[in-house]
């Protein structure tokens, strides 16, 4: 029997919301826009990119500031955030995705960020090698919390819903396992709070990466 995992990435695998708050910031000096505060951004996280930067600027996805913006984050990103990559991947990852790996679960990632983001990303922090199947954002025509990411990862699997659980830190992850059909893992460490997560009715709520794994052990 196939057992799948699927892992958000930002504030479920890497820490990488300050990171991305940082980015932000930094894109709008660049374009001498009005810069917003933290939490503003930090709101936008599981977004894609487009539909983050309209929420921040106050616009709709298809002004050409939005589009400038998401151009300039890409590369913004990559000099702010991958140099320190594994600097920033959570306590109990990469002990934790290789122990399910062991005891035979296929995992793989559905993430928000464009999928050149994304490759990036996990192989900065040195994560890429233990995921058969990354998805991003620009591989699907409507992206979490929309189910096609989580139906694309096992239809590359062939995998069932019953056998997946989605893992993620915000209510966007949650929705999408219910709309494929697959239990979920909320956690609490990452960008939304209890009350917020718990609004989504996921399977499990922990609260550390070793609550995860011991989760998914249980969830398929």
């Amino acid at each position: 029997m196939n057992r799948c995992a699927i892992f958000d990435l930002d504030g479920t695998l890497v820490d990488s919301p300050r990171g991305i708050v940082t980015t932000f910031a930094a894109v709008f000096a660049q374009l001498d826009l009005r810069t917003a505060d933290s939490a503003t951004i930090r709101a936008t996280i599981g977004l894609p990119l487009p539909a983050a930067f309209a929420k921040v600027l106050g616009t709709s996805e298809d002004e050409p500031v939005v589009t400038a913006c998401v151009e300039l984050y890409q590369a913004t990103f990559r000099k702010i955030v991958l140099p320190m990559a594994t600097q920033l991947v959570f306590p109990g990852v990469y002990d934790g995705l290789q122990s399910l790996r062991d005891d035979g679960f296929r995992l793989a990632v559905a993430t928000s960020k464009y999928i050149g983001n994304a490759e990036a990303l996990l192989t900065a922090a040195g994560l890429r090698e233990e995921f058969s199947v990354v998805v991003g954002a620009d591989q699907v025509s409507k992206p979490k919390p929309d189910p096609e990411s989580g139906l694309l990862v096992l239809r590359r699997l062939g995998v069932s819903p019953r056998n997946a659980v989605m893992v993620g830190d915000t209510t966007h992850d949650i929705n999408m396992a219910h709309g494929a059909g697959m239990a979920s893992i909320a956690v609490t460490y990452g960008v939304h709070g209890v009350d917020q997560l718990l609004s989504a009715n996921p399977t499990w709520l922990v609260d550390s990466f070793a609550g995860v794994v011991a989760a998914v052990r249980e969830c398929t």
